[in-house]
């Protein structure tokens, strides 16, 4: 009895050359076919983003922050910041913070008076928390007398983080100089960008400042996305209504003091920053978002997280999806509400709220995005009275994908 030939050896006799021919004789056309015929099929690409199938709060990263700012008995101490940014280093995993609270946390939960109203407690407007497999260390600046003081910091006005990227070794970090318009304590106005770079081992002062691209008063640097040869910079400008109008910009590798090119309103390239277009929503108009947010890639689709624009201090958590990193992005859907804020809020206060949404997807597994926000409020005295509030709280968004 003849058995039938297995599919392997049909592919084998495809493969091997006729009779007479040279071996190096390029694959017939019965060979391609005998192996297209034995392969599985390839995936079709989801034509819809990932689906979101679950949030919930990430406990440890929460317990780790609070433990730590509550347990420190020094005056350079983290206690408290805003912003949260982070870039995976070979030392750690070195977090980036805004305007910063230093020293200690009483047991009743409350902070001593700052500085500034004749208390022990510092306020700075930049620092570094460093995790390291020794755990955290507070990494901030000094000042002529030796006090803590901010990493980086200018005469009559301050700076705010952005984003950071990994530089060699160090570390490069996009800042915002920001100047005060009056006494509230949002009577803040945006002057121009700069980039600060931190060598690995000496992140208590940068080793050099560079001026960058501010002439259109566009805040870039409220996200850094590498992806293959490019760098992509994200940046915000106000919108009358309400919200920011996000643009993009991007260099060559992954040193910002390179030649930038501005994403047009035609989807190409050029060095002219006054041509950076608005990137859009999904029927062509300004998309709008909050001030800082993140654009991650997550297989075929880029993900924008960012917080509804429409709504003063809106505690909604919004994702937007595009198939490229200039968009269109699709209409933000709320996918999470910041239990923290308002008058019905955990805090059962209406001057919380809660801002600066950020992934963190050097921390995420896959078909999950790792995320922060950070809680404020707008009377100074109660983030001094419960220390709770002024930090950080972690996210694990979980996907699904798309349809086919």
């Amino acid at each position: 009895m003849t058995m039938p030939p297995s599919p392997w050896s049909r592919i084998r006799d495809a493969l091997a050359p006729a009779a007479g021919s040279r071996a190096s004789r390029a694959l017939s056309l019965a060979a391609l076919a005998a192996i297209c015929a034995f392969l599985p099929p390839a995936p079709r690409p989801a034509t819809s983003p990932p689906r979101v199938t679950g949030v919930r709060p990430l406990q440890a990263l929460n317990d780790a922050f609070t433990g730590y700012a509550e347990h420190g008995r020094s005056p350079h101490h983290w206690t408290g910041g805003d912003s949260t940014y982070s870039v995976p280093m070979s030392a750690g995993q070195l977090w980036i913070f805004s305007d910063t609270f230093l020293g200690t946390v009483r047991p009743d939960g409350s902070r001593p008076p700052t500085t500034h109203d004749g208390g022990p407690t510092p306020f700075i407007h930049n620092s570094f928390v460093l995790w390291s497999a020794a755990g955290p260390r507070t990494v901030t600046g000094r000042d002529a007398s030796g006090r803590p003081a901010s990493l980086v910091s200018g005469h009559g006005h301050w700076y705010w983080a952005r984003a950071g990227v990994p530089d060699g070794r160090g570390v490069a970090v996009v800042y915002a100089r920001y100047a005060r318009t009056g006494p509230g304590p949002l009577d803040v106005a945006w002057r121009g960008n700069v980039l600060a770079r931190f060598g690995q081992g000496r992140l208590a002062r940068p080793r050099s400042l560079t001026p960058l691209p501010s002439a259109t008063r566009t805040a870039w640097g409220a996200w850094l996305d590498r992806q293959r040869n490019h760098t992509y910079i994200y940046g915000t400008e106000k919108a009358p209504a309400g919200g920011h109008y996000l643009r993009l910009a991007r260099v060559a590798g992954s040193d910002l003091r390179r030649p930038w090119q501005y994403r047009t309103v035609h989807g190409t390239w050029s060095p002219d920053e006054s041509r950076a277009a608005r990137l859009s929503g999904p029927v062509g108009k300004p998309l709008r978002t909050a001030d800082e947010l993140s654009v991650v890639r997550h297989g075929r689709w880029y993900a924008l997280l960012t917080q509804r624009a429409d709504l003063p201090f809106s505690a909604e958590l919004q994702l937007a999806w595009s198939r490229s990193p200039g968009g269109p992005f699709s209409t933000p859907r709320t996918v999470h509400t910041a239990p923290e804020s308002g008058p019905h809020g955990t805090y059962r206060n209406q001057n919380v709220y809660a801002y600066n949404a950020h992934e963190h997807p050097e921390l995420a597994s896959h078909g999950e995005l790792v995320v922060s926000y950070n809680v404020n409020s707008l009377h100074p005295r109660d983030v001094i009275d419960r220390a709770s509030i002024y930090r950080p709280r972690f996210l694990r968004i979980t996907l699904t994908p798309g349809s086919p």
